[in-house]
């Protein structure tokens, strides 16, 4: 019995989604990493905001990361969880210790800038096989990443 005949979705057409999905399952892991290295190497008269704020991020992306990988499953795949894995494919690269909270900004935008594209081809894949489930999943993430994006602008202006 596989989830997938339930859901009345065509294997060999999820493929090229669960593809999609393991970049961005990679990507969100690389970007949960380092908002917890920005978290807690951020210093300066912003400290206290800045620390709250990348908490509430890595949250959001852990729970975004578990949900992701758990479509993977659904879809009939396999979420890779190994850094290693990770490195290879994400866009998204390990940052180094990073204090100035403007500093941390411009590369959150970069950041999101990837996650933004990895959904938008993970979008374009599920919509080619009528994959409304991901489509929603993913819909959702990017609307909460272009709000980020736009947050992010904004305290920067």
């Amino acid at each position: 019995m596989k989830t997938l005949d339930f859901l009345q979705l065509d294997p060999k057409g999820t493929a090229k989604t669960v593809e999609e999905l393991q970049k961005l399952l990679a990507n969100l892991q690389l970007y949960y990493t380092n908002l917890r290295g920005f978290h807690w190497n951020v210093t300066g008269v912003h400290f206290f905001g800045a620390h709250e704020k990348y908490e509430e991020y890595y949250d959001e992306a852990a729970a975004h990361i578990d949900e992701v990988a758990e479509r993977i499953l659904m879809l009939g795949g396999v979420p890779a969880h190994n850094f290693s894995d990770y490195l290879k494919v994400a866009a998204i690269k390990e940052a180094g210790v990073v204090k100035d909270p403007k500093e941390i900004a411009k590369l959150l935008l970069d950041y999101l800038k990837e996650l933004i594209a990895v959904e938008r081809g993970v979008l374009e894949a599920a919509s080619e096989t009528d994959d409304e489930g991901t489509a929603a999943l993913v819909s959702d993430l990017l609307s909460a990443h272009e709000k980020t994006v736009w947050m992010l602008t904004a305290s920067l202006s």
